[in-house]
């Protein structure tokens, strides 16, 4: 029998090696953990960096912050001086263009960044630069209120849930991105079919803010502030060009809506006359004018001569607006401004000849007065209607009540000395 023993050092050496080989498999993986983490950090991570990441403030945090306790109003324009709202669109698509109904309509990216002070968060030491939030928190922070004010219909995407990016910066920079669809008019001209050329146009403004308060603009750190990010390929139509333009159309206030107020001096014209009526009925009848008589009378002469103003306004009205559609053509330029309105009347001016104007005003030279007047624009006679109104108001309050406040004084006083001849005869 042979026995056969294994040499202690040989098996000793073996079991090195394989620890050896351990050690190295392990010190690999190791290294390779520690260069993953520093490729996906950018970063080494130290100790100092591991705290600041610790005592800095998240994103809710910020936002609860801000909104909460703060004061903040989003009723209140950020800048009392106005707004600068920068605009850019994104068109992703034209989907249809109906020559029955007139109208266009397209899938776009509106974008627009202001500036809101309140909303400025560096100083809290955030853990992220730039705060993206869901649209929840844009219904709790002021914006333009901005829309299509030609659109027939336009909605923000709603798939599958409401497509509105909010991100805002340290600075307090708010930039909203919407995807919308848009439904436009396309007012169609056929003349030259089938070799017609068409434009459709669409204005976006603030709905709820003149140009002192929202100032809108194309996004000046682009070149192209409205681009199409795919090619638009239409069946009938080819697509020539888009082109941006801004206007400022002013507004006149109040001197449009004619037929408001229209009804509303009518109804108080009639309320007056059925107060004066309710008066007399409940009253004797006598021979001579009552304090409350020459109060009423003079109230409805003020209502009528209210009514009055409002038809000169509304006739001035209806000639400008006819005498603009008759003048050139304007092209809508960067800065847009009405063309005067005397430049129409300055060519109907010298339309007759010299010598028959002459003739017709020779006569009426000393209504001068009234001839200035007529030459008025009807905005101008509504601001002077504004401060006349009421001050002619005001004045007939100081004389009536002073004088029959006297007229009382006078017979109190005569009263009281009759009184005093009967006591004392």
């Amino acid at each position: 029998m042979h026995i056969t023993t294994r040499n202690p050092s040989s098996s000793f050496i073996f079991i090195y090696l394989i620890l050896i080989l351990l050690f190295q498999v392990v010190a690999c993986a190791v290294i390779i953990d520690s260069d993953y983490n520093v490729s996906s950090d950018d970063e080494p991570v130290t100790e100092a960096s591991s705290t600041r990441k610790r005592n800095c403030t998240r994103q809710p945090a910020i936002i609860d912050k801000l909104l909460n306790g703060t004061g903040y109003n989003k009723f209140r324009i950020p800048n009392d001086d106005g707004v600068h709202v920068q605009v850019e669109f994104w068109v992703q698509a034209i989907t249809a263009i109906n020559e029955i109904t007139n109208d266009f309509e397209m899938d776009i990216y509106i974008n627009e960044m202001w500036l809101d002070p309140a909303l400025k968060f560096d100083h809290l030491n955030p853990c992220k630069q730039n705060l993206s939030v869901s649209h929840q928190v844009l219904e709790r922070l002021w914006t333009p209120n901005s829309c299509f004010i030609n659109s027939k219909f336009a909605e923000i995407h709603d798939s599958p849930f409401k497509n509105v990016f909010l991100m805002i910066y340290p600075n307090g920079t708010v930039w909203v991105n919407y995807r919308v669809n848009v439904k436009g008019p396309c007012d169609l001209s056929l003349e030259l079919f089938p070799l017609d050329i068409q434009e459709c146009h669409l204005i976006y403004e603030s709905f709820n803010y003149n140009n002192q308060e929202v100032r809108m603009r194309w996004n000046e750190k682009t070149a192209i502030p409205v681009s199409v990010t795919n090619r638009i390929r239409l069946p009938d139509f080819e697509l020539i060009k888009i082109e941006p333009t801004r206007v400022s159309a002013p507004y006149p206030a109040g001197i449009g809506d004619i037929f408001a107020r229209t009804m509303l001096g009518v109804n108080a014209l009639l309320a007056m006359i059925f107060q004066f009526g309710n008066i007399m009925r409940n009253l004797p009848r006598v021979s001579y004018v009552k304090a409350i008589d020459v109060w009423m009378l003079v109230s409805m002469t003020f209502i009528f001569l209210s009514l009055l103003e409002l038809a000169i306004v509304g006739y001035k009205t209806k000639n400008d607006e006819g005498a603009k559609k008759k003048c050139p053509h304007k092209k809508l330029i960067d800065n847009f401004e009405a063309s005067p309105a005397g430049l129409c009347r300055y060519e109907k001016r010298f339309m007759l000849p010299v010598e028959r104007r002459s003739a017709r005003w020779g006569g009426f030279v000393r209504f001068q007065v009234f001839h200035d007047f007529w030459n008025w624009s009807p905005e101008k006679i509504d601001r002077v209607s504004a401060i006349l109104f009421p001050a002619c108001f005001a004045i007939f309050n100081i004389v009536y009540w002073s004088y029959y406040y006297n007229k009382k004084l006078e017979k109190a006083a005569a009263m009281k000395l009759d009184e005093d001849r009967q006591s004392f005869p």
